[in-house]
C-alpha cells in the first residue's frame, strides 16, 4: 500500500516543466499573443515571437524580457499570410535551436461575406487558415525528427460554435480551425505531438472594435475577458502530464451567454 502511495505521489509530480522549451507563437506581439509568450518566458521557456509591425514587435520584446526567466526572448517580422513569411519564421526556429511547442494564434477579424473584395477575402483566408497549416506542417516535421514530445495550440473562437452572421467570413475561418484541429490531433497523436484547441470568448484585444474604456467596462460587468485569462490557459495546457492531453478549452465570460 505505501509503495502504492508512493509511485502516486511519482506520478502526480510529473508536470512538464517550461525551462528551456523553446516556444514560437505567432502573432506574440500584441494582445493574446503577447500575454502568451510574456507568461511563458516567466516560467523560463525561449520563445519567439513574430508580427508584421517593428514597432509592435519591439514593444512585446521589451515586456517580454521584463518578465523573463530564461533565455532572452527572440522577435523579428514576418507575414503568416506569405510562403516567404513562413520561410523566415522557420528559419529563425532552426537558427534559435528548434521548436517544442507551437501556438497558432495569429489572426485577423473580418464581417460579413458581403463586405470587402476578393483580395481581402484570399488575406484573411490566408492569414486564419493558411497560416495555421503551413506553421503546424513545418513545426510537426522538425517536432517528428527531433523524436521528442512536442505540443501545438491553436486559438480558436467562440465563433465557430456561435456563427454570427455579422462576422460570417470568420465564423468560417475558425469554423475550419475547429475541423482541422480535431483531425489534426488523430494524425500528429501517433508521432508523440499532442494538439489542444482553446476557444475563448469575448477577449479585450485590438479585434474588439471598442474604447479601452468600454472594454474595461465589460471587463468589469463579466461580459469580457482579459488576455491573461487565456494565456493563463495555455500555460496549464503546455505543463500538463506527458500522459495528459487537453484536448479542447472554451473559455468564456461569465455573463457572456451563448
Amino acid at each position: 500500500m505505501q509503495e502504492q502511495q508512493t509511485a502516486r505521489k511519482t506520478l502526480q509530480g510529473q508536470y512538464i516543466s517550461l525551462e528551456g522549451k523553446k516556444v514560437l507563437i505567432t502573432g506574440g506581439t500584441t494582445g493574446i499573443g503577447r500575454e502568451i509568450a510574456r507568461m511563458l518566458a516567466a516560467e523560463g521557456a525561449g520563445v519567439l515571437i513574430f508580427g508584421r509591425d517593428e514597432k509592435a514587435m519591439n514593444e512585446a520584446l521589451e515586456d517580454i524580457r521584463a518578465s523573463a526567466s530564461g533565455s532572452d526572448p527572440v522577435g523579428f517580422t514576418a507575414d503568416v499570410a506569405t510562403e516567404d513569411g513562413i520561410k523566415k519564421i522557420f528559419s529563425e526556429v532552426d537558427a534559435n535551436g528548434g521548436i517544442d511547442i507551437l501556438v497558432n494564434n495569429a489572426a485577423i477579424g473580418y464581417q460579413g461575406v458581403m463586405e470587402g473584395n476578393y483580395q481581402e477575402l484570399q488575406y484573411i483566408v490566408n492569414v486564419n487558415i493558411l497560416g495555421y497549416l503551413a506553421c503546424t506542417q513545418e513545426a510537426a516535421k522538425r517536432m517528428e525528427a527531433a523524436g521528442t514530445r512536442g505540443q501545438i495550440i491553436f486559438i480558436g473562437s467562440m465563433s465557430a460554435d456561435t456563427r454570427e452572421p455579422k462576422s460570417s467570413v470568420y465564423v468560417a475561418t475558425k469554423s475550419s480551425i475547429q475541423g482541422f484541429a480535431v483531425a489534426v490531433r488523430k494524425e500528429l497523436n501517433p508521432k508523440g505531438i499532442s494538439v489542444s484547441l482553446i476557444e475563448p470568448g469575448a477577449v479585450d484585444t485590438d479585434m474588439q472594435e471598442q474604447s479601452a474604456e468600454e472594454k474595461l467596462k465589460k471587463i468589469e460587468a463579466e461580459e469580457m475577458l482579459m488576455a491573461e485569462d487565456i494565456a493563463e490557459a495555455v500555460l496549464f495546457v503546455v505543463t500538463r502530464p506527458e500522459r495528459c492531453d487537453v484536448v479542447e478549452m472554451k473559455i468564456r465570460p461569465h455573463k457572456q451567454l451563448i
